[in-house]
């Protein structure tokens, strides 16, 4: 089977809790693994207690995992990744490209990442990936047999040519649906975070006079 991935960055070690970046907008849109969540977000909440954490679900996420315990942990409004019905004078998609320093998209679906990889904005989430200059992360939550598929291969390896866009390596586990092995599962987010971590200081590097 090719390879989905392959990337030289290295993860940093965040257990530490020493990252640069000060705003994390994490995305989760409708995969299994989005169930666990709340886990995460403790998690961000012990480890790195200095940043600042938004959060943002698509409506198929909010089949695994409920907005309401989501803000509970957060203690933030969880947006749901809709156009709103209502005409206002807020654009979300700015709002957020503009407010977070890095974006984790935890866990990624194969619709997600098809729709990233084509330029599509359909959505107030979306669109803000597009149009950010946040580093973007990328955890591909891939059902049985996708990894073998040659245009999610071709998707992924895409973002290579994205110097804003890490994408964490997809793991081998046992399928829910199934019971049987299957590649394409989701890495841990620590691992996604320390891969952002990773390139956000590249790019702050980078970016600093000589």
């Amino acid at each position: 089977m090719p390879e989905l991935y392959s990337s030289d960055l290295e993860a940093v070690d965040v257990v530490t809790g020493e990252v640069t970046f000060e705003r994390l907008l994490l995305v989760g849109s409708g995969a299994l693994s989005a169930a666990f969540l709340p886990y995460w977000i403790n998690w961000i909440d012990a480890v790195l207690p200095a940043i600042s954490l938004k959060v943002a679900l698509t409506r198929s996420a909010a089949n695994f995992v409920s907005r309401h315990a989501l803000s509970a942990l957060s203690r933030t409004d969880v947006l749901l990744d809709e156009w709103p019905d209502e005409p206002g004078r807020d654009a979300p998609h700015v709002a957020l490209a503009n407010w977070a320093d890095v974006i984790a998209v935890y866990p990624a679906t194969l619709n997600f990442i098809s729709r990233f990889a084509l330029g599509l904005g359909d959505s107030p989430a979306l669109l803000a990936l597009q149009c950010t200059e946040a580093v973007v992360g990328i955890a591909p939550a891939l059902p049985p047999g996708a990894a073998g598929n040659p245009v999610v291969a071709a998707h992924l390896r895409s973002f290579a040519d994205r110097p804003r866009v890490v994408v964490s390596p997809t793991e081998t586990a046992v399928s829910a649906s199934s019971g049987e092995s299957a590649a394409g599962s989701v890495a841990p987010l620590s691992e996604l975070i320390g891969l952002l971590e990773r390139r956000y200081r590249q790019l702050t590097a980078d970016k600093r006079p000589e």
